[in-house]
């Protein structure tokens, strides 16, 4: 049985980066990633809209905006020194109307406290002026917000971790541990290695796999859809970079948006509908087990009661095109039904807690030899090397690394 110090449990872009940061600061380490799918950052690595994100939601202090904050300016500089494409090409926040109007003080606020320079307030003519065909009467330039290819650095940090000599193991699903006094046992159905301390890395699966370590996560996570349309080629002169609404402050989820892609078109989108299965990505997915496992759960239900309005429209626009195209009419009032082919998916793991609450902030549930990473939502991929210098920390507290 092959023996290892660190072994991470999920390929995705948060385990790679956390492998990364690990073997760059103790290059002696026996480490391996080990991953279910043939390939890595198969699921949310890759299937999110590739903005680098400057973190001007966020609660300040919290760990999301910590990790953004530091994690923009860390993965920056990864994009500029491994030739990484990407783009500082700022967003624009617009309020179409006078209700949301109210809310961009508390934004740009919460903006400024997490340390974000050049933010301002914009009249509608200003957004005009950089994206003429947006409708709007006030809204915020983000200068910092930008796009790359959230897949391609995962890909480098897998060819870095594999030259700092790691080893990464594909198609090996994690069903069982073992405590030892010494180590961790981790099996497959074909695989089975031990470590000094293993590292949950799991995405959709991450409270699972924190449950097979014998910890016990307060939340559960759930899978929310979200679909895509992209433009057109003769239409995609209507959005120039990266336009986003005002959120709705009693929603959980941002609502759609435009986003310029880094290898080129423009994706609109996304919706948040509930997955049939962890990683629905078709209406038509579904796995019985997973899909009673998530409506049986009483913060599911006690969520579900809270917004079944919104959930509700956020299904139809699922379901009937026009009510997509009505919601991107907000923002651009040109956009037609025919501007619009179907793009991909993407599925969010979203923490909830028994009471029905969305937890809204990374969740690290740390026990002997063993870490689990139980949330890590947007803005995951761009926090991503912050992330994993936060995790390689405490790994080497554990470990006793000098």
């Amino acid at each position: 049985m092959k023996k290892y110090d660190v072994i991470i449990v999920g390929g995705g872009i948060v385990g790679l980066a956390t492998a990364w940061q690990l073997l760059r600061q103790y290059p002696a380490l026996q480490l391996a990633v080990v991953e279910k799918e043939d390939t890595l950052a198969a699921h949310q690595s890759s299937r999110n809209s590739g903005v680098l994100h400057s973190g001007i939601y966020y609660k300040p202090g919290s760990l999301r905006a910590l990790n953004c904050i530091k994690g923009y300016k860390l993965m920056t500089t990864f994009c500029e020194e491994h030739k990484v494409p990407y783009d500082v090409c700022g967003k624009v926040i617009v309020a179409v109307d006078e209700q949301e109007r109210k809310h961009l003080d508390r934004i740009l606020e919460r903006g400024r406290q997490n340390g974000l320079q050049g933010l301002r307030k914009i009249s509608g003519a200003e957004i005009r002026e950089i994206e003429p065909h947006v409708q709007a009467v006030e809204g915020i330039w983000v200068p910092q917000a930008g796009i790359t290819d959230y897949g391609t650095v995962a890909r480098t940090y897998a060819r870095l971790i594999e030259t700092a000599g790691g080893t990464i193991v594909t198609r090996t699903a994690i069903q069982q541990y073992q405590e030892r006094p010494e180590a961790v046992i981790v099996s497959s159905r074909h695989w089975e290695a031990s470590a000094a301390l293993v590292i949950n890395c799991g995405g959709l699966y991450s409270d699972q796999l924190a449950r097979l370590s014998g910890e016990v996560p307060n939340v559960q996570i759930l899978p929310f859809r979200g679909e895509y349309y992209e433009l057109k080629p003769e239409r995609q002169y209507l959005v120039r970079n990266l336009i986003y609404p005002v959120p709705n402050p009693n929603f959980p989820f941002l609502g759609v948006h435009f986003t310029r892609m880094i290898q080129g078109g423009i994706e609109a989108g996304p919706n948040a509908v509930l997955a049939f299965r962890q990683e629905g990505y078709s209406r038509w997915d579904f796995h019985a087990g997973e899909f009673f496992h998530t409506i049986g759960y009483p913060g599911f239900q006690r969520l579900a009661r809270r917004y079944w309005k919104d959930g509700w429209a956020e299904l139809r626009r699922s379901y009937q095109k026009k009510l997509f195209v009505q919601a991107l009419q907000r923002l651009i009032p040109e956009i037609r039904a025919a501007d619009l082919t179907p793009a991909r998916a993407g599925v969010r793991a979203m923490a909830c807690t028994p009471d029905g609450n969305l937890h809204d902030d990374f969740l690290i549930l740390e026990k002997q030899r063993v870490i689990n990473v139980c949330n890590a939502p947007s803005p995951a991929a761009t926090a991503s090397l912050a992330i994993g210098e936060t995790i390689a920390a405490r790994a080497a507290r554990q470990l006793n690394l000098s």
